[in-house]
């Protein structure tokens, strides 16, 4: 077993006195490290937002984290250990701080990405990440000047059309992970997803209700599967 360091992070206080954001990670981490051979020395779970250019300076357990990994690392052939984490927004929502984490020459690695994600790549999902956010905060506003313009009240209807542009968006995501395997049964797609470490938007496990509602999103509507059926209905 390889030694390797884990990092968890909510963004919010809620989050963190839930305990359900940290955990659902936790899960996703320790079943890529069983999978991939990786064997966790140490656990590091910050609550904090992250933004800003010292981002860094105010995430103590992440600046903890990298420390540890370079002690354990040490003498091997990248000079740390890396760190692994389930998602690359836990890491960061700004591929310029990626890019600064990047400088280390501590290796991250990604569970929903895969072990063999380098540094490039990361750089590039991050970019992508960002302009996927971008769009969908321009939607977003679109959405909501649309509504304001037919003369509907900004409350609970506006709102509503506005989540739903941004979970139409967050579904294109998983489109070329779900076209090669869309007329399995809802069920069957599920576990595959799960077996690969595809976590949910929300980064917990997937059912195969979960999957029937992506795949209406995606417009499958054609080819969506019934929960258990051999065959798509």
């Amino acid at each position: 077993m390889r030694p390797a360091v884990s990092y968890i992070r909510v963004s919010k206080p809620k989050q963190g006195r839930s305990g359900l954001g940290l955990e659902a990670q936790q899960a996703a981490i320790k079943a890529f490290c069983a999978q991939h051979g990786y064997s966790i020395e140490a656990e590091y779970r910050e609550v904090e937002t992250g933004k800003g250019a010292d981002a860094l300076e105010r995430r103590p357990e992440l600046a903890a984290a990298m420390k540890f990994a370079r002690k354990l690392g040490k003498g091997g052939k990248t000079g740390a250990a890396p760190i692994i984490i389930a998602k690359l927004d836990r890491l960061s929502r700004d591929v310029h701080f990626i890019s600064g984490l990047m400088v280390q020459r501590i290796p991250f690695i990604v569970t929903e990405l895969g072990p063999d994600v380098d540094p490039f790549m990361l750089h590039i999902h991050a970019a992508v990440a960002e302009k996927e956010r971008e769009r969908i905060a321009q939607r977003t506003r679109e959405a909501l000047t649309a509504a304001k313009a037919r003369g509907q009240l900004l409350g609970n209807p506006g709102i509503g059309e506005a989540r739903k542009a941004e979970a139409d968006q967050h579904a294109e995501h998983f489109r070329p992970i779900i076209e090669p395997i869309r007329n399995l049964p809802a069920k069957r797609i599920s576990m595959i997803l799960n077996d690969r470490g595809v976590t949910t938007p929300r980064g917990g496990k997937w059912q195969a209700t979960q999957v029937i509602r992506l795949l209406s999103r995606l417009q499958f509507s054609g080819d969506v599967p019934s929960v258990n059926s051999d065959r798509p209905t």
